[in-house]
């Protein structure tokens, strides 16, 4: 059975070491605005154990024409159960989160192999892809939340 819980940012590092920043150092985990009281982070477990992470950032992207935007950063599912539907739970569960809230567009930058799995979720490319140094090729992805 699955649970999907907050946590803190600290319980966030095991799953972002494994999955987002394997090879580099643990400090790497750490995201700017990690620790601002407006920042969530989600933890999605099965039998208590930590499986997948999300967080939501309050980030307004300026491609955008709403300031009331939430960004995805950090989301990931430990290579083992990838493929089960944790990811696409994590993510259900910001955006219901977000459904009560004044968030009309949720945001994020998506590794290039994860691009798919996010169209199928609803979420639409907008412009080019690009490189982050040392991480890869992504994609700016959006949805809106409210019409």
């Amino acid at each position: 059975m699955t649970t999907i819980r907050n946590i803190t940012a600290k319980e966030t590092y095991p799953v972002r070491h494994s999955v987002l920043r394997k090879g580099r150092p643990i400090t790497s985990c750490h995201f700017d605005g990690d620790d601002l009281n407006t920042t969530i982070h989600f933890g999605l477990f099965e039998d208590d154990i930590l499986q997948g992470i999300i967080s939501l950032f309050e980030s307004s992207n300026h491609l955008f024409d709403t300031n009331r935007q939430r960004q995805i950063r950090g989301m990931a599912v430990l290579e083992d159960n990838q493929g089960k539907g944790y990811g696409k739970q994590l993510v259900q569960h910001c955006e219901k989160y977000l459904a009560d809230t004044d968030c009309e567009l949720i945001w994020f930058n998506a590794r290039e192999n994860a691009k798919g799995f996010y169209q199928k979720l609803g979420y639409t490319i907008h412009g080019e892809p690009f490189n982050i140094e040392g991480i890869g090729i992504h994609y700016i992805m959006w949805k809106k939340l409210r019409i």
